[in-house]
């Protein structure tokens, strides 16, 4: 059985919300709190593995298990740790636009971004619709665009720069693991197939 990290991260999540709920004092101690995040900077990393409600970690835990592994196979599993954190840890940045916050999203953004340069053909569902990952990718910006204008409680903020990250990680990994441009071979004829040709159609 092979080994992912994308599973640990999920398990980490899962368990950090199991706790959440035993102990609630968790989540106000380790969420994104913009006028706090200078005294307490480790809430930078801490707050993505938290998440405000079940159906908030379902379908986080669904994306990140789903497009994580996927990702992880291609470019394995270090490379896969630095772009899921590295996207995270911009995406909470990009969140102190907020009073707080918290959730995998903005990783799990990281990893749709990358991925869409690595695949950009690979057909998604988006709201149930298929597609091809890079016309998604266009789809989820122009929905978080339209939601820094409207209030939505989720952090459309975190998610666009999550995703910017992931798109720099793949446009500078795809030369090594981006799919591959098939080309249609021409056939070349032989002489004797040109002669046998020739004589059906002409009667040389």
């Amino acid at each position: 059985m092979k080994f992912y990290y994308t599973i640990i991260i999920a398990v980490l999540c899962i368990a950090a919300f199991i706790l959440q709920n035993i102990y609630p004092s968790i989540t106000d101690e380790f969420l994104l709190n913009s006028s706090l995040v200078l005294e307490r900077p480790w809430t930078i990393v801490t707050s993505m593995f938290l998440h405000g409600s079940l159906e908030h970690l379902f379908f986080n835990m669904f994306a990140l298990i789903l497009f994580g592994i996927i990702l992880e196979n291609i470019i394995g599993g270090r490379k896969f740790l630095i772009v899921y954190f590295v996207s995270g840890i911009f995406a909470s940045l990009g969140a102190l636009i907020y009073t707080a916050s918290l959730g995998a999203s903005g990783a799990i953004f990281g990893i749709l971004g990358c991925l869409a340069l690595l695949r950009p053909r690979a057909t998604i569902y988006v709201y149930f619709i298929p597609m091809p990952m890079m016309a998604a990718v266009v789809v989820w910006i122009l929905i978080d665009l339209f939601g820094l204008f409207i209030p939505s409680d989720i952090a459309n903020m975190a998610h666009i720069v999550g995703l910017i990250i992931g798109l720099i990680f793949g446009f500078f990994l795809r030369k090594q693991y981006g799919e591959p441009f098939k080309k249609r071979k021409q056939k070349i004829l032989t002489d004797e197939e040109i002669d046998d040709w020739e004589r059906k159609y002409f009667g040389i």
